[in-house]
């Protein structure tokens, strides 16, 4: 009797846990029908005027411009444009009809608004620096806005893909501090329904989305920051798409039930090394020493698992990327002898040192980041192998200014000016490493004033030479963008080219569909 007991129990104890864990999440992205739930990283705030990052602005937001499957410039926002060379003015007329997802009219003034909330400096937009050469904006009616340049800026229709901002709910507002950045209204594919601050982002398509009503009913972005969270989430159904790591790869390929897409990326990562700091200062030889010493393919072989290829341009992936510029390849004997030439010694401990100070520091990266933990843990070790002391950290919060270095990853299919000039360009505003030449910031500002294709090809590639001979980065590898997802998922365009993080893949969300 007792065995009998104790068996139905153990049988009512499984059904129990079997219901619990459909309950909670084991069976959730399939038991929710058209609803596309996404292992995403966290957010703290969505504005697109302010901050660059987020893959979630695709859903939300909408600009005047946008880019297809092709990374080139299409109509959104505005039907058409036209540019006046006399005036270096673009004219732009708006769809008739537009919206915000809360029902207000989106019109020119809504442009205005935004275009002169990401230059007003007191919002310090990551954006600001791609809006530079804006002199004026005008709204004549609430069809046509006007934007005029002080000069030719060909990236400029890339930037206005950005997405428009509603005034009626900003205007006199502190926007950095705004609750709007924590209920966002625009005029994308996808509207905010709840953020359950840390857990997930739910949205459910706009009906009045200028493309049309979208194919999919709901999207959940559900913050899983780990990536190896994420294939386990993956696994158990309590995601059905999300950006995956290389060595999660074969727990999906070939597998009943999944799909695979490995895109390519202009996507690099690097390491960034912090200018503010005086190890760098007093010591201008030290990253390019240091990037002769970093073995990119053992990365590339054991980290990316073969799924990137070895980087030494931020304009590696693209029409004007300079192959003749030094690549750093591996050669740690080079960066001994570039560093014994700057008058560092070897220790009794076997560390490098000059003037009472050791040849030492941290390379920081994001936490949950297993690939970016990886790559600088390789890389760690190759400057230990040659007589450094460096370690990895993966502190809560990133401290750009205080920091010795940092596992940096940029990169843009679109025009040459996007990640470069705001990157390393002095005191542009995503220049986190306080990184600054003369020669750097006169080439890329030419550059973006310059119509000539074959003459722009010419200053990047200049800028690339420059670049390489005074590194802001030590550069590692451009690295693929492994999703997986629901093999019921369909509309996604395999041969994309996506930017940094792998953002771009969203860019038709309105017409993928589940089947």
């Amino acid at each position: 009797m007792k065995k009998t007991i104790k068996a139905l129990t153990a049988v009512l104890a499984a059904v129990v846990m079997c219901l619990c864990f459909t309950a909670c999440g084991g069976d959730k992205a399939a038991d929710d029908g058209n609803t596309l739930v996404y292992g995403s990283g966290d957010y703290t705030a969505i504005n697109p005027a302010l901050f660059e990052h987020g893959e979630i602005n695709l859903l939300l937001f909408a600009g005047l411009t946008a880019h297809d499957e092709n990374n080139d410039i299409v109509p959104a926002l505005a039907e058409e444009w036209n540019f006046d060379e006399a005036t270096n003015t673009y004219e732009f007329t708006l769809r008739e009809g537009l919206t915000f997802h809360d029902g207000e009219p989106l019109t020119s003034e809504d442009v205005k608004f935004t275009v002169e909330a990401i230059m007003n400096p007191d919002n310090g937009s990551e954006n600001a620096s791609n809006f530079e050469d804006v002199v004026a904006v005008d709204a004549p009616d609430e069809l046509h806005v006007n934007i005029k340049l002080k000069a030719p800026n060909v990236a400029m229709l890339d930037y206005l893909t950005i997405g428009i901002l509603p005034k009626h709910l900003l205007e006199g507002e502190d926007m950095t501090t705004s609750d709007f950045n924590q209920n966002p209204v625009g005029a994308g594919p996808y509207k905010l329904v709840s953020w359950d601050m840390g857990q997930s982002i739910t949205m459910e398509k706009f009906d009045n989305y200028y493309k049309g009503e979208p194919n999919i009913d709901k999207v959940v972005f559900k913050i899983v920051e780990d990536t190896d969270a994420r294939a386990l989430q993956l696994e158990s159904g309590e995601l059905n798409f999300a950006q995956i790591t290389p060595k999660s790869e074969d727990k999906f390929r070939g597998r009943e039930g999944f799909k695979v897409y490995e895109m390519s990326t202009a996507d690099y990562r690097g390491i960034m090394y912090n200018f503010n700091n005086s190890l760098w200062q007093e010591n201008p030889e030290l990253p390019a020493a240091l990037s002769y010493a970093v073995d990119r393919q053992a990365i590339i072989d054991s980290v990316l698992l073969g799924h990137g290829e070895v980087a030494y341009s931020p304009l590696q992936a693209g029409e004007y990327c300079n192959e003749n510029i030094e690549k750093y390849d591996y050669n740690p004997e080079k960066a001994v002898e570039l560093i014994e030439a700057a008058d560092w010694s070897k220790n009794d401990d076997g560390i490098y040192e000059k003037d009472g100070r050791t040849l030492s520091f941290t390379i920081n990266c994001t936490q949950g980041d297993q690939v970016r933990i990886d790559m600088a843990k390789i890389c760690a070790q190759n400057f230990n192998d040659i007589g450094l002391d460096v370690s990895v950290d993966s502190p809560a919060e990133t401290d750009w200014a205080g920091q010795e270095a940092f596992l940096i990853g940029w990169g843009s299919p679109f025009d040459p000016d996007d990640h470069t000039y705001k990157v390393f360009g002095t005191d542009k505003g995503a220049n986190y490493s306080a990184y600054s030449n003369a020669e750097v910031d006169s080439l890329l500002q030419e550059a973006r004033e310059t119509e000539d294709n074959d003459k722009r090809k010419e200053l990047y590639s200049s800028f690339q030479e420059v670049l390489a001979a005074d590194p802001a980065y030590t550069f590692i590898a451009y690295v693929d963008a492994i999703y997986a997802g629901s093999d019921n998922i369909t509309g996604i365009t395999e041969d994309t080219v996506l930017g940094h993080h792998g953002v771009g893949i969203f860019h038709n969300i309105d017409e993928w569909e589940i089947k």
